[in-house]
């Protein structure tokens, strides 16, 4: 009998081994769906960008979905039952890892529910100014803060420029300010400029070009490092509040369950997709960096981000709508 377990065993490995081969050797053999959230956010534009060249490479369709609502709950928990067979891929945002912390009752665990597939692009998010606040850095602000009320916007309650600007307002600088949140960047970008409010938080693409026209005066960036789209401004660190960084990214999941081969091969095809020249200079015009990463480092750091996003979330007391 033992001998038997253990030439059953053998042979449950050995099909094993011949299904992952087979998955990852014909895969995809049909469409492929990305579900994300809604038209015009920054993994939608990116996700039908690498979408194409992926479906150009593997010469099947890859169809984008749009699952709008609850900034980006829906469409997470939506992909989160889709079958595990490589079909359905989520492609969503740091949202992902502040969910879970901001609305306990999410409906997917961002740890058990999905494979980490790859990172494929990120960008800082960026505080600015308008005309309603005379300043030229970070630290001005600051004080203008400490002798008054002072507004910023955002792009929404619980999105990761609204969390920056509340850690390093509030619990780094320690001063009073009110938040604004907007339906999006956009709107949030039109009211600093416009005088409504004196600062705003967003991803770095939403106010590039306002802030190369001089309509709007950037004061810091949140990466580790200075972009090269706006080289002057200057990031957190050098604006005097070390001690916290972040970027807004984008990446791809697939449902627990998929075969370790398909992930990999996703992340190896999608790798060969960031790579290209043209995918970089479009990412590039857009504010953003192309990026790529094995299914295990994306993994390694989205439990990075997870423990980040929930101490800031502690901290500032913040909650979803």
């Amino acid at each position: 009998m033992s001998r038997f377990r253990v030439f059953l065993v053998a042979a449950i490995c050995l099909q094993t081994a011949a299904f992952s081969t087979i998955a990852q050797d014909h895969f995809p053999s049909r469409a492929v769906k990305f579900v994300t959230a809604s038209v015009g956010s920054p993994q939608d534009v990116i996700g039908r960008m690498v979408g194409q060249k992926l479906a150009e490479a593997w010469g099947q369709p890859v169809v984008v979905e749009n699952r709008p609502g609850a900034g980006s709950l829906v469409s997470i928990a939506s992909a989160a039952k889709a079958p595990p067979d490589g079909y359905t891929m989520l492609l969503s945002s740091s949202a992902f890892a502040v969910t879970p912390s901001l609305t306990p009752g999410a409906g997917y665990n961002a740890e058990k529910d999905f494979v980490p597939v790859t990172l494929i692009a990120s960008t800082p998010n960026i505080i600015v100014s308008g005309p309603a606040l005379n300043v030229s850095s970070l630290k001005e602000a600051v004080e203008k803060a400490r002798t008054g009320k002072l507004n910023y916007g955002s792009p929404g309650l619980g999105t990761t420029p609204q969390l920056s600007a509340e850690y390093l307002l509030k619990s780094l600088a320690r001063v009073s300010v009110v938040h604004v949140p907007y339906a999006g960047a956009a709107p949030a970008i039109t009211a600093v400029a416009g005088g409504q409010i004196e600062l705003a938080s967003v991803a770095m693409p939403a106010a590039t070009q306002l802030v190369k026209a001089g309509k709007l005066r950037g004061l810091a960036v949140t990466g580790s490092k200075r972009s090269t789209v706006l080289p002057e401004v200057p990031t957190i660190a050098e604006a005097g509040f070390a001690g916290f960084e972040d970027v807004t990214w984008v990446g791809i999941w697939l449902p627990t369950g998929t075969p370790a081969a398909i992930a990999n091969k996703v992340a190896a095809d999608t790798a060969k997709v960031m790579a290209l020249a043209d995918t970089r200079e479009r990412l590039a015009s857009m504010g953003y960096e192309a990026m790529d990463s094995t299914p295990a480092q994306f993994s390694a750091f989205l439990k990075q981000e997870v423990a980040k996003w929930a101490k800031v979330v502690k901290e500032t007391g913040a909650k979803a709508e």
